[in-house]
């Protein structure tokens, strides 16, 4: 029987990756995930570990005021309030997409600009700003917040280990930041998946995830290896036109809770 085995969401993209038991959905995917983004001060492009590996030791925790607590190895935790909805509104770049969104105030900036080791911002994304998913899949009006194309990424436990399999180590299965984790499928068997149910919600399953150089990145450490593993191995045997591909984009139909240990059941 297939079942969801695992939950995770990012609430600072790019970040420390959250274990959840349960999670709500809405329109954006995971209640919380991917709703704040780091971006350079001038530019207003955003950052990610594909040019700032130490992202990977930056915690960001929803806290109990509706906030974000930061903290990292050697830096003082810090609260950072949800901004205003008319609070000031910044320039920023994410891909192709140029959108303005709330800027999270400079007590934030000032931590993250240290933290990052050059002038950053912090900001947020309410859900009457969000971007539209990648172009060509999917639904003219899916959204997303500030996950790279999708507002969700499944990954089967089989897949990860057929893949550790070939790459001759155990992988963790952060290393691919996936929203929702499946286990009891063979591996890469949602390939072949176009729709699923978990538990009263239906997912469409939109297009598979094109991997880049952020998967060699150790969550734990925050370090590259050294032999590009596992992107390496990827590219051998899961290469397409769009790159080496691991996992599949899916948004959601509706809303409601999803819980570890729920039944998932392929309607198409």
């Amino acid at each position: 029987m297939l079942r969801l085995s695992a939950l995770y969401r990012y609430p600072l993209k790019s970040c420390k990756g959250e274990p959840l038991r349960q999670a709500g959905l809405d329109k954006l995917g995971l209640d919380g995930d991917r709703r704040w983004m780091l971006v350079d001060e001038a530019s207003g492009r955003f950052l990610s570990q594909r040019v700032a590996g130490k992202m990977s030791q930056l915690s960001a925790l929803w806290n109990a005021d509706g906030g974000l607590t930061l903290s990292a190895p050697g830096y003082a935790a810090v609260d950072v309030a949800m901004p205003a909805s008319d609070a000031e509104l910044r320039g920023v770049t994410i891909f192709k997409d140029s959108l303005r969104v709330p800027d999270a105030g400079d007590e934030a900036g000032a931590w993250v600009s240290e933290f990052i080791g050059k002038p950053t911002r912090l900001v947020q994304i309410p859900l009457d700003r969000a971007r539209t998913t990648q172009a060509g899949y999917g639904k003219d009006d899916d959204q997303v917040a500030f996950a790279d194309g999708f507002p969700l990424l499944l990954i089967g436990q089989a897949s990860l280990q057929d893949l550790s399999q070939k790459v001759g180590r155990p992988l963790e299965m952060l290393r691919f930041r996936p929203n929702l984790v499946i286990e009891g499928s063979e591996a890469f068997a949602e390939d072949q998946w176009k729709r699923i149910r978990i538990g009263d919600v239906e997912f469409r399953v939109v297009k598979p995830c094109s991997r880049c150089i952020l998967t060699t990145v150790d969550p734990q450490t925050g370090l590259r290896s050294d032999d590009r593993e596992p992107l390496a191995t990827l590219q051998k045997y899961r290469a397409q036109e769009e790159g080496a591909m691991f996992g599949q984009n899916l948004v959601n139909d509706g809303y409601g809770q999803l819980e570890i240990g729920m039944p998932v059941t392929v309607l198409e």
